[in-house]
């Protein structure tokens, strides 16, 4: 089954009001995620309508397999297909600098492979030269590292920034409250929209059949990336303020983090990799999997080569190891602005917005 979703901006919300009204007609989804209650509250769709409620789904396609209108039903309902087209489009149109959004989410596979390889191989070039220091920075000192990665973070976060800007004022976001922020991060950490409302798990690569995989898959690389962070937030804190560089003990702060942070990356982007093939294609945007299997594959890279760089410690493989993790890092941050770390953007944005709506 498949659902060729123009990307032409009043075609999809002409066709987004033709299913949106035979959804308000019906209604028999109303319980299953925050798409629903706020697509019922409206009674005509803007652009800006049709954005919040795609970033509202979570994809799960729990209303699909329900509904009575799905194809090859005459009425071709598809929400999931339908929203995920209107994703993209949402993504691409805020994106900043647009063009290299649409360069990434057609051709992320290709992209992502020539910077690991190129910066990479530049990193190997930089490693003979040598460092000043023990452990990694025998191989390149930590100045080098800081002001090679301090843009290149510093940067993608000023992109997302604009992006999400440009969301919240479509969107008509309110000023945030943090009643509001708090609502909307416990629905995103529980993954409330991505259970069907009824909390027996998602639809995604088993069609009728319920699956809590995908939900555990995406809290394996949320919570292990947030550990990562915290692991090289813990690492920056020893380093300047209690003048103890790398490398660290096995039992040290980011190392408790780092280490089972990285497993849970590695094996949820592996998962979600794994889910996403025994899917049904027709229901996401089949022009964007180039972007979208690239970003979770570096997600997964990032890790991994995290991993075996630490049990390649004092070997002869950890100079390569060493290029091929920080080419994949610096490959994962430059990229981010322009792939599926959008994606949580957008989703706490859209959640913030519902739980200001639900107070009216």
């Amino acid at each position: 089954m498949s659902f060729d979703m123009s990307y032409d901006r009043p075609a999809l919300l002409a066709e987004a009001e033709r299913q949106f009204t035979i959804c308000n007609a019906c209604r028999y989804c109303e319980g299953y995620c925050d798409v629903f209650p706020e697509m019922f509250a409206r009674r005509a769709f803007a652009e800006a309508d049709l954005s919040e409620l795609a970033s509202l789904c979570h994809n799960c396609r729990g209303c699909h397999y329900a509904c009575q209108y799905a194809p090859p039903h005459e009425f071709a309902v598809s929400l999931p297909g339908l929203l995920a087209t209107a994703r993209t489009v949402s993504w691409e149109r805020h994106a900043w600098p647009a063009p290299l959004a649409r360069a990434f989410q057609r051709h992320g596979l290709a992209l992502a492979a020539a910077l690991v390889l190129g910066v990479g191989a530049l990193f190997w070039a930089l490693s003979a030269l040598g460092g000043a220091g023990e452990g990694f920075y025998a191989h390149l000192s930590h100045a080098a590292m800081v002001a090679i990665f301090t843009p290149a973070f510093l940067f993608p976060l000023l992109c997302l920034a604009m992006t999400a800007r440009s969301y919240w004022r479509e969107i008509g976001g309110a000023p945030l409250h943090p009643r509001h922020v708090a609502q909307a991060l416990a629905s995103a950490a529980r993954l409330k929209n991505l259970s069907g409302g009824q909390g027996q798990g998602c639809n995604f690569e088993k069609g009728d059949r319920y699956s809590n995989a995908r939900r555990w898959a995406h809290q394996a690389v949320a919570w292990g990336f947030l550990a990562c962070f915290g692991a090289t937030a813990a690492g920056t804190v020893l380093h300047y303020g209690f003048n103890a560089p790398a490398p660290y003990p096995l039992l040290s702060l980011p190392k408790l983090l780092g280490l089972p942070g990285g497993i849970a990356m590695t094996f949820g982007a592996g998962a979600l990799l794994w889910l996403r093939s025994r899917a049904e294609a027709g229901l996401s945007d089949a022009r964007t999997a180039s972007g979208d299997v690239a970003f979770t594959a570096l997600t997964g890279l990032t890790a991994l080569t995290g991993l075996a760089l630490y049990a390649a410690s004092g070997s002869m493989l950890q100079a390569p190891l060493l290029a091929l993790h920080l080419g994949t890092v610096l490959a994962f941050f430059l990229t981010a602005p322009w792939s599926k770390m959008v994606h949580p953007v957008f989703r706490l944005a859209a959640l913030i917005r519902h739980a200001q709506r639900q107070e009216r």
